[in-house]
């Protein structure tokens, strides 16, 4: 009997624990930005970003680049949309890094007086994060570039166990501050045989990894004077 007491008192603490970090998970959300695509016939977002605050976002260059059109995007934050601009962006895929601002007093007070701090330290292998989109919160773990083939791992070092969304915010599942960007999908090694290149149409993301540009790069991606 006090088995059975035992393992119940056990299985409802597991219970709060993991619905706390859930909860906790999600609250990451509010930083979450669609970038809302205009082309027809295609799926409601073109990629993802996160909201730094101070009115800047920061999202991968070919989310905003992959379209002429999107020379003034459209961005979905807590369920409103707005207009952005783009102040600055990257080389894709080498710095897929885009920054974009939007008019803060446009934002819900929710949102407004937010910051979101960018992690100071290098993640190790085997840290869990949490990947954010406006839809879902998704957790995974930083895993090593020997995951891909070695001449691809001077270029994107920077992996968890699968790819998700571009623009989506890796965050650090304990200290809650921004790992990184989704940038792409990158061939497992030996699954594709290492001769599919990065980003290519042909690499399954079933086969893949996700790469993320860190935090580090997207410090000093910022003007010197916005530093979150």
């Amino acid at each position: 009997m006090r088995i059975a007491r035992s393992l119940t008192i056990t299985a409802t603490l597991l219970t709060s624990v993991s619905a706390h970090a859930q909860s906790a998970d999600d609250d990451l959300r509010v930083y979450a930005v669609g970038i809302v695509n205009v082309a027809p016939f295609k799926r409601p977002y073109s990629g993802y970003g996160v909201y730094l605050g101070e009115s800047t976002i920061i999202t991968a260059a070919h989310v905003v680049g992959h379209w002429p059109l999107f020379t003034d995007p459209t961005i979905l934050i807590s369920d409103q949309e707005l207009p952005a601009k783009v102040i600055r962006k990257g080389a894709f895929p080498q710095l897929d890094l885009a920054q974009l601002s939007i008019e803060q007093s446009s934002l819900p007070n929710s949102v407004r007086l937010r910051r979101n701090h960018l992690c100071k330290d290098v993640a190790q292998v085997g840290t869990d994060v949490v990947v954010v989109s406006p839809e879902q919160t998704v957790r995974s773990r930083i895993i090593s570039p020997k995951a891909i083939a070695p001449r691809y791992r001077g270029s994107f070092s920077t992996l968890i166990a699968e790819p998700h969304g571009s623009g989506s915010g890796v965050f650090d599942a304990q200290k809650k501050c921004l790992v990184g960007i989704m940038s792409g999908a990158i061939p497992r090694y030996g699954i594709m045989g290492a001769a599919v290149p990065p980003y290519s149409f042909e690499t399954t993301w079933d086969a893949s990894v996700g790469y993320f540009v860190p935090a580090s790069i997207i410090a000093h991606f910022l003007p010197g004077y916005r530093r979150f």
